[in-house]
């Protein structure tokens, strides 16, 4: 079975050296869209306007397969 990890880029990057299996990209995806949430969850208001924040899915060939942005931005007055 194809193995996925999944990199967090934010204010300190956590690259992911074991990975998880899954049977497909699909399903790899499904579970980068669930990790995604949970750990935006957790930010509890510390994420500020003018960060970013993502999830890069690749294989194991380290090639990117997915990448989820959150970004934010104060409004122009």
């Amino acid at each position: 079975m194809p193995r996925y990890f999944f990199n967090v880029h934010d204010v300190e990057p956590s690259t992911d050296d074991v990975g998880e299996e899954f049977p497909d990209d699909e399903a790899a995806w499904k579970a980068a869209t669930l990790f995604a949430g949970d750990l935006f969850r957790d930010i509890d208001g510390k994420f500020r306007p003018g960060q970013e924040w993502s999830i890069e899915v690749t294989d194991e060939a380290s090639r990117p397969l997915f990448h989820i942005f959150i970004s934010s931005k104060k409004r122009q007055q």
